[in-house]
C-alpha cells in the first residue's frame, strides 16, 4: 500500500503527458486496438458533443488524509493544491447564473478545505436542486475537528456520496488502507443517527463502489442488494442506492496496472466491453469539471490529464454557457472506462 502520492514519489506517472503518450501508443499506435475516436466514428458518435449543463463539479483541492491505491486524482496527505475562496466565490457566481441545476464537490477530502464549510453555506443559499458532497467516510473520524460534519451536512441538506470499496474489511482495506473500514463503518452508523440514508428519509446517502483489481465492475442493482444486506445484517447501516464505477486507466490505477502487468489485458477488456448505447450519457456530456485553480475540464478524468475543454471559455472567471456548450469533448483511450458495458460515470452506470 503506497503511502505517498505519485507526485511525491517523483514517478513518471505523477507526468499528465506521460500518461497520455502511454496511452496513445504500444497496442492502439499498432492498430492492435481501435482508438476511442475510431471506435466511436464506427457509430457516428464523433465528434463528441455535449448537451445541457446539468452538473458543475467542483474539485476544492487534492489534498486527502487517505492515500487509496487506484485514486485517479492522485490525493494524499502530501497535496498541498487546495481551491482559494476567491475561485470559491468565482464558481458561486456561475452557479447563480447557470442551468446548472447539481452542485458536486470533490477531492481529495473536500472537507480539507480550509474554506469548505463557508463555500457549503454560501452554496447552500443559492438553492440548488441537488448538492453533492463526495466523502471518503474516513475524514468524520480522522480529526475532532470533522466529528460534526454529519450534523453540518443535515443542516444544510448535502447528498452525501461516499466511498465504500466492499463490505467486507479486507477488500476495504487493501484498496484504501489499513483501519479504514472500521473508521467508515463508524461513519456510516453516525450518518445514519441523524437520518441519513433511512428508508423514506430526504437526506440522501449513497455508496460508491469500484473494484479492487483490473477488472469491471459487476451488475450494478445486483451489488447493491448484496451491500444492502451485508451491511445491514452486520452492522446495521442502511444507505439509499450504490453507484458501481470503472476504474479508469490513469494516475495511480494505471501505475499499478503497469507494475502488475495487467495494463494491455485491462484495456482489452473496456475495448471489447465498448457499448455505444452508454456513449450518449457519459458524465462529459452534462457535466463541467472545475479543478482548484479554475481551470474548466470536459471531466474529472480529464482534469486529472490537464485535458483543458477545446472552448474559448477555459477558466471559471470567464465561464461562457453558450461557448462551452458548442464545444467538442476532449477524449484519449481512458474513455473507454466510461462507456464499458453498462457505462460508468459519477452517478454510476448510464446505460
Amino acid at each position: 500500500m503506497a503511502t505517498k502520492s505519485l507526485q511525491k514519489r517523483e514517478s513518471e506517472l505523477a507526468n499528465t503527458q506521460r500518461q497520455l503518450e502511454i496511452l496513445s501508443n504500444g497496442i492502439f499506435q499498432s492498430g492492435e486496438l481501435p482508438t476511442f475516436a475510431n471506435k466511436i466514428k464506427e457509430t457516428n458518435q464523433f465528434p463528441l458533443k455535449p448537451k445541457k449543463i446539468e452538473i458543475l463539479q467542483i474539485n476544492v483541492g487534492y489534498m486527502c488524509n487517505q492515500v487509496c491505491s487506484h485514486c485517479h486524482v492522485d490525493a494524499g496527505p502530501d497535496r498541498k493544491e487546495i481551491m482559494t475562496r476567491e475561485t470559491m466565490q468565482q464558481c458561486l457566481d456561475v452557479i447563480e447564473k447557470t442551468g446548472a441545476h447539481t452542485l458536486d464537490l470533490t477531492g481529495g477530502a473536500p472537507e480539507m478545505n480550509p474554506n469548505f464549510r463557508w463555500f457549503v453555506e454560501e452554496a447552500s443559499k443559492i438553492g440548488v436542486k441537488d448538492f453533492i458532497v463526495r466523502s471518503n467516510l474516513t475524514i468524520i473520524r480522522a480529526n475532532k475537528k470533522y466529528y460534526d460534519l454529519p450534523e453540518f451536512f443535515k443542516k444544510h441538506n448535502v447528498h452525501v456520496v461516499s466511498s465504500m470499496p466492499h463490505w467486507t474489511r479486507g477488500k476495504t482495506d487493501k484498496q484504501r488502507g489499513d483501519g479504514v473500514f472500521d473508521k467508515s463503518i463508524k461513519a456510516l452508523q453516525e450518518l445514519n443517527a441523524v437520518g441519513y440514508g433511512m428508508p423514506g428519509s430526504d437526506l440522501r446517502l449513497d455508496l460508491v463502489y469500484n473494484p479492487s483489481g483490473a477488472f469491471l465492475p459487476g451488475d450494478q442493482m445486483a451489488m447493491e442488494k448484496d451491500f444492502k444486506k451485508a451491511l445491514l445484517d452486520d452492522f446495521n447501516i442502511q444507505f439509499h442506492n450504490l453507484f458501481a464505477i470503472t476504474n479508469l486507466p490513469i494516475s495511480r490505477f494505471l501505475d499499478y496496472l503497469i507494475a502488475s502487468d495487467n495494463y494491455e489485458d485491462y484495456m482489452y477488456s473496456l475495448v471489447e466491453a465498448f457499448n455505444p448505447g452508454a456513449v450518449a450519457n457519459v458524465m462529459c456530456t452534462n457535466t463541467i469539471s472545475v479543478s482548484w485553480d479554475g481551470w474548466l475540464y470536459d471531466c474529472d478524468f480529464n482534469q486529472m490529464l490537464d485535458l483543458k475543454v477545446a472552448s474559448k471559455s477555459k477558466h471559471i472567471s470567464e465561464y461562457n454557457e453558450e461557448s462551452l456548450s458548442n464545444r467538442n469533448i476532449i477524449i484519449s483511450q481512458h474513455c473507454y472506462g466510461c462507456t464499458a458495458g453498462a457505462g460508468s460515470s459519477c452517478q454510476g452506470t448510464v446505460a
